[in-house]
């Protein structure tokens, strides 16, 4: 009897937590509950007792205070650390979207269920059927290997077509188009060049292009965005240098306010010292946005007690006196990309981004704009690279054949086929899931997911390509249809911050402030100067606080016993999506308990406990991506095909999601802590397995075929039909395989059981007719295809080496 008033103790303070009816009327249902328990069983006046003093202490305003609130306000205020100027800006840049759902341990799957998918207006559809697939047929790629620089007639015809102004108002002659078209662009390009997409892309993110639509003066608009609109200025953006990469907060250039003469007249400016490296577009660029911090030790802006106003961002001519621009590193790809230089380097003040106001406020505006780069270019191309290792790996594997079967057919190289076909559906569904969230904010967190996740899976699936294809990857020549991207990884992994720094500070670090509901506004209470109002401020939000890690405390705990059986999917949900929705929730309640854990037990401490913020990130990052590829796949048509690579790829996201879950609570201390931890998210032990065998070798058979995911990667890139060409020859190859197939394999399996005797091809083919092998109709094909398939695998050779 006793055990059973124990249980049901526990059940009504689990319900309670779990559905939160609020403070007062939640702690009545317990009272209540616990009194009516101690009649049916007297023994319960152990847990009544405790039970009414922990409701008066919470409940009576004036102990609340006194033992609880005051106490616990002290103690967190003294373990936070301070917070630099540069640290709260990118906290309070940009906004959140859907991952702080995931943040929170209860997703709104109505609101989820809400989202549609992004779609491309008629004039964005036109341009990239039109101007886009003009330039694609345009492209050389190993024509610029060689030139090291792309083409001049590329050149004008990016310019001419306002590849550059992509981003820039209709108004100021720019395209206006969205962040979806913007992706779609920029992908395409890359399937035919890197260099080219990378180009074209600089002017389009981070740059005075978005810097001057954001923040800039009407009269900088008018002076400065029709002529980037119409590419007769070229522009790059000064940010990083030698004692400077990613972190941005430590750039040692320097702008100090003072009076000079500029144009014949004494005004008030600045006088610049700096040195930028690694800055793309620089070589070529008429007009360079720079970033330096400012200084005013003479107080003429106004305002004596201030000397140091922060990061200031400004536009200056290249040709401007002192600038020094114009040579070049070697970055691997054949783009533009140079050092620039100043030194003594006078401006007006009103060459200020936004004006002389806008002084000090530069490192908001990078942190908001940095979110084009990463949210929209550097996906972009990491999706284009998947798209183009699908379709040509998936071709090849098919025609290359070793021990008289295709390669793609053993089973160690669909071990990584497979991974290449759900990886390019996974970053196909996060382009249109991350550029989706685009249009409603500007999403810090989520475009670090992004950027980190899309290029290091692109670095993974290239690797893999490169495995299967062998030396006819390696050698380089106008045959090679990896080359290129492969050169291009370290790119697309180092800029706009080291990926590094991305997932082990970024994701988590500052997705845990922005994305939990209650903890940035708890900060701000915590540094107010005035203790009793900060106190007071900090009150309910603990109570919140508080309430809201018991019931995800409760609800993880149901969730791992229960398989999250029982929990909210979206209304639309379909057989297929249901259960990865609930698992969905399983481990959105665990990232929100162990999160709230290692915040409450590290504090301060946790941003420099790297590697377990790492994998807290990696936890929350593939919930997203899950999100992404369950929304993408429900806006696709239906296929056996797409089902069979979205739920590949969602059991590597939450299987990844576990496993990262997994460490975090193994090397989390106080050890008991961490063993407490993982039982309570994973009560029964691993509950997200990884893709088995089966689930392998069916997918690495599918990116074979011409299936429907293969065509709707196809339709994103940009597939050349010329046999001469080096994607060409291999799509052509296998669109002839495909009408000679039954033949060919009936034929190969003649040969390769000693059927035909003959050593020609010609004498086989003839033989295999005798043979009724083949019919006589089809040895024409058979023959054309085969010199096909020989010149297919062939690698370039050339008599010298430059």
């Amino acid at each position: 009897m006793m055990l059973l008033a124990i249980i049901l103790f526990l059940v009504l303070v689990g319900a309670v937590l779990l559905y939160r009816p609020g403070l007062l009327p939640g702690s009545l249902a317990v009272a209540i509950g616990t009194v009516l328990l101690t009649f049916y069983h007297g023994g319960m006046w152990i847990l009544l007792v405790p039970t009414l003093l922990v409701i008066g202490l919470l409940n009576v305003g004036q102990w609340r205070r006194r033992y609880l609130v005051e106490p616990v306000y002290a103690a967190l205020r003294k373990a936070m650390p301070p917070m630099s100027v540069t640290e709260r800006e990118a906290l309070e840049a940009g906004t959140t979207w859907w991952e702080k759902d995931l943040f929170s341990g209860r997703p709104d799957w109505d609101r989820f269920a809400a989202i549609n998918p992004p779609v491309l207006t008629e004039k964005e559809q036109s341009f990239l059927d039109n101007e886009v697939n003009t330039l694609c047929a345009m492209i050389d790629e190993w024509d610029e290997h060689q030139r090291q620089d792309l083409a001049p007639e590329v050149w004008d015809y990016l310019r001419q077509e306002g590849f550059f102004g992509l981003i820039i108002p209709e108004e100021f002659g720019g395209r206006d188009f969205s962040a979806y078209a913007q992706s779609r662009i920029m992908s395409k390009i890359a399937s035919r060049s890197i260099a080219a997409a990378v180009t074209a892309m600089v002017p389009n993110s981070l740059g005075p292009g978005e810097l001057l639509i954001k923040y800039g003066t009407q009269a900088q608009k008018e002076h400065w965005l029709p002529n980037l609109a119409n590419g007769s200025e070229l522009p790059c953006f000064g940010l990083t240098g030698p004692e400077v990469g990613s972190d941005a907060g430590a750039i040692p250039d320097i702008g100090v306010v003072c009076k000079d003469d500029f144009e014949g007249e004494q005004v008030l400016g600045l006088r610049l010292n700096f040195h930028k490296r690694w800055i793309t577009l620089a070589p070529v660029a008429t007009v360079v946005g720079l970033a330096f911090k400012l200084r005013d030790p003479d107080g003429l802006l106004g305002d004596p007690e201030k000397t140091d106003y922060g990061i200031t961002c400004a536009l200056l001519p290249a040709t401007h006196p002192g600038v020094e621009i114009g040579r070049r590193h070697n970055p691997g790809a054949p783009f533009m990309n140079g050092p620039v230089m100043g030194t003594d380097v006078f401006i007006p003040l009103d060459w200020i981004i936004g004006g002389p106001e806008m002084a000090g406020k530069g490192w908001r505006m990078l942190i908001e704009c940095l979110g084009a780069g990463r949210g929209i270019s550097l996906p972009a191309l990491a999706t284009a690279s998947s798209q183009m290792c699908y379709l040509t790996v998936g071709a090849y594997a098919r025609i290359r054949r070793q021990f008289n079967m295709e390669v793609g057919k053993f089973e160690g190289v669909q071990e990584v086929t497979a991974d290449i076909a759900a990886g390019a559906y996974t970053l196909e569904a996060m382009r249109q899931f991350v550029t989706r969230g685009l249009q409603d904010g500007t999403p810090s967190v989520m475009t670090s997911m992004a950027k980190y996740h899309a290029t290091e899976r692109m670095r993974r699936l290239v690797n893999h390509a490169m495995d299967v294809t062998g030396g006819r990857g390696i050698q380089l020549g106008p045959r090679n249809f990896l080359a290129a991207g492969y050169r291009a990884l370290p790119v697309a992994i180092t800029v706009e911050g080291a990926n590094i720094l991305t997932r082990s500070l970024m994701i988590f670090g500052q997705g845990a402030i922005r994305c939990h509901p209650y903890l940035f506004d708890e900060m701000e209470t915590l540094s107010t100067e005035n203790r009793a109002s900060g106190v007071a401020a900090f009150e309910p939000l603990l109570l919140q606080h508080a309430g809201h890690v018991a019931s995800n405390l409760v609800r993880v705990l149901l969730c791992g016993f229960t398989g999250a059986r029982f929990t909210a999917v979206p209304a639309d949900a379909d057989q297929f999506s249901r259960r990865w929705y609930q698992r969905i929730n399983h481990l959105s309640a665990a990232l929100a308990t162990a999160g709230d854990t290692a915040l409450g037990v590290l504090a301060g401490d946790l941003k420099r406990r790297e590697l377990l913020s790492a994998r807290l990130g990696d936890v929350h990052s593939q919930l997203f991506i899950a999100c992404s590829i369950l929304k993408y796949r429900g806006t696709q048509p239906r296929s056996p095909s797409a089902d069979a690579h979205a739920g590949f790829a969602l059991q590597q996201c939450l299987y990844a999601a576990q496993q990262a879950l997994l460490v975090f609570c193994d090397n989390f201390r106080p050890r008991w802590l961490g063993v407490s931890l993982r039982i309570a998210c994973l009560p029964l032990g691993r509950a997200f397995p990884t893709p088995n065998d089966a689930s392998i070798t069916a997918l690495g058979a599918e990116i074979m075929e011409p299936n429907p995911v293969r065509k709707a990667m196809a339709a994103h890139v940009y597939v050349s039909d010329n046999p001469e060409d080096s994607v060409g020859r291999v799509e052509t190859t296998y669109q002839m395989l495909l009408t000679v197939d039954k033949a060919f394999q009936a034929f190969q399996r003649a040969w390769s059981k000693g059927e035909l005797n003959a050593d020609s091809l010609d004498d086989a083919l003839a033989e295999a007719v005798a043979l009724k092998v083949i019919s006589e109709e089809e040895v024409e094909p058979l023959r054309a295809y085969d010199a096909r398939r020989r010149d297919c695998v062939l690698t370039d050779h050339f008599e010298t080496l430059l």
